[in-house]
């Protein structure tokens, strides 16, 4: 079974190694730590520049949960004006009410916005209140694929809930399995849930080369500021090859 994989990018170089590995395409972000926030007008424009594999920006204005105020839904309008103009391949979004439904009405107007752009669905489709309610407001949208953990931890942890989603959504959608997939799970994976395309980061941390470090001072929350994050060649090497070769 051939399949495919996306990798979470969390900048340019990021999405370059995705595409040096393998990889069909990226979902491109920042903040990887927050699950990843809208990337700037100069990632975007310099990997349409630069890449040939699909670009897929994450149209999440903030970390935290999926309720969003007016003026953070005009910020995603405005963002999606952006990777519009820029050609993107398609865009990534997600907007929850908060009785934990999704908000179909405020999704219709970002798909509409988005058009003739696919949208795809990201994790916020794990915290609705009933995720298989949740997956039929994404077929009747017109979403093309979900990125789903099976509302577990892990992806390998809820990969039966993925199974049931993959039956239920039967060709209707791309139920795409997501979160904590690497090397040594994903032929589980694909085995439990059926699925055939996949997502992760294949991130590994990159130490600072400063010589000098201020450990008396932090500029964020991060435990470690003298490291980054960054999606590594060979890891997205592998994972294409266990997906192509099962």
């Amino acid at each position: 079974m051939a399949g495919t994989l996306e990798v979470c990018a969390n900048g340019y170089q990021s999405a370059l190694n995705a595409q040096i590995g393998g990889a069909t395409r990226v979902e491109f972000c920042d903040n990887l730590a927050e699950g990843g926030t809208t990337p700037s007008y100069g990632q975007i424009a310099l990997a349409k520049k630069k890449l040939t594999i699909e670009v897929w920006p994450i149209i999440r204005p903030r970390g935290g949960d999926f309720l969003y105020s007016d003026l953070e839904f005009d910020l995603m309008k405005e963002d999606i004006k952006i990777c519009k103009s820029l050609s993107c391949d398609g865009v990534v979004i997600g907007i929850l009410n908060s009785d934990g439904t999704v908000d179909t009405d405020r999704c219709a107007d970002l798909i509409a916005l988005a058009h003739p752009m696919p949208v795809s669905f990201h994790r916020a489709f794990d915290m609705s209140n009933d995720i298989r309610l949740a997956l039929e407001d994404l077929i009747t949208l017109g979403i093309v694929r979900v990125l789903s953990s099976g509302g577990a931890n892990s992806a390998i942890q809820g990969a039966a809930t993925l199974a049931q989603l993959v039956q239920q959504a039967n060709g209707r959608i791309s139920v795409m399995p997501g979160a904590g997939i690497n090397s040594y799970n994903i032929q589980n994976l694909i085995k439990i849930s059926g699925a055939d395309t996949f997502h992760a980061s294949c991130k590994t941390y990159v130490s600072s080369k400063m010589q000098f470090r201020n450990s008396e001072t932090k500029m964020g929350s991060i435990d470690d500021e003298y490291q980054y994050e960054l999606t590594n060649i060979d890891r997205v090497k592998e994972l294409v090859h266990i997906i192509n070769h099962l």
